[in-house]
């Protein structure tokens, strides 16, 4: 058992490593040299750096201890302890590079910056959320305000991002400069999201017919294995089976076709499998 949490808790620091390191590469090759901005307290520590000769570390860790303390409460005693880690550390690797190893920008190009910027970030912000840990306060703020109010995490941290990147042209009044930073943040979600929930190439179907026998038979024979048989009232009180299952998109059409020649009164509901989780997924 203590074998298995230690094989766990250093799977989860690999993780948080290899992320700030993508973290730190992002802001040092992509974003500084291109005065670009991200979401989150790194982008207000960006921001910060850009305005003042202060380094970006010194102000990310400005910028979230004293929210980690506020909001420890709400994080749970595990998860603040690696998010300190993880803070202190993105702030040393980004100063390292930048003062210390003083690394050339990788591109100078705000496009290219924005692009490739965003997927640095991605791939780092979703490495340190494997690890079970958080890159910045605006999650701290999320959480708290959510706790309080009815506001969701995900509006609160829109919120935030949208008042750092505007309030870049305050200072800077670059409209350029404001729409690849959008850019950037939007290609950091998609970034994460693939990481996180994988690129499944499977569809989730939900089929209506009076033919269950027959198709669950069918689905077995030639689809697959696993699926569902839901039972149901319909508006005028009559019995109702469904049947859900997961499967290929290359299979979907193969389904369609069985469908038609079984049950011409069904109809299916065919919808995105975003994350799945057991049977060897």
């Amino acid at each position: 058992m203590i074998e298995k949490y230690l094989e766990g808790e250093i799977k989860e620091y690999f993780f948080i490593v290899f992320g700030c390191l993508f973290l730190a590469l992002g802001v040092v090759w992509f974003f500084i040299p291109n005065a670009l901005l991200t979401g989150g307290t790194a982008g207000l520590a960006l921001l910060l750096h850009y305005i003042s000769s202060f380094s970006v570390g010194f102000w990310m860790v400005a910028i979230n201890l004293p929210l980690l303390v506020i909001g420890i409460k709400y994080l749970g005693k595990k998860f603040a302890i690696k998010t300190v880690i993880t803070i202190i550390f993105i702030s040393l690797t980004i100063d390292f590079f930048a003062e210390v190893l003083k690394l050339q920008p990788f591109v100078e190009d705000r496009v290219l910056a924005a692009i490739f910027g965003g997927i640095f970030i991605g791939i780092g912000l979703a490495f340190v959320i494997k690890g079970n840990s958080s890159a910045g306060g605006s999650t701290i703020v999320a959480r708290v305000v959510a706790s309080k109010t009815e506001i969701k995490p995900a509006q609160v941290i829109l919120i935030i991002d949208s008042i750092i990147i505007f309030s870049s042209l305050l200072i800077f009044k670059d409209t350029q400069q404001v729409l690849y930073s959008i850019v950037s943040i939007y290609i950091t979600v998609i970034a994460i999201d693939k990481i996180l929930t994988g690129n499944l190439n499977k569809k989730v179907v939900h089929l209506v017919t009076n033919e269950v026998e027959t198709m669950s038979k069918l689905i077995k024979e030639k689809i697959g294995p696993y699926g569902t048989i839901i039972s149901g009232v319909g508006l005028y009180n009559e019995d109702k089976k469904m049947i859900l299952i997961v499967i290929e998109v290359t299979k979907l059409q193969l389904l369609r076709q069985l469908v038609k020649e079984v049950d011409k009164d069904a109809f299916l509901i065919i919808s995105e499998a975003n994350e799945m989780l057991g049977r060897g997924n």
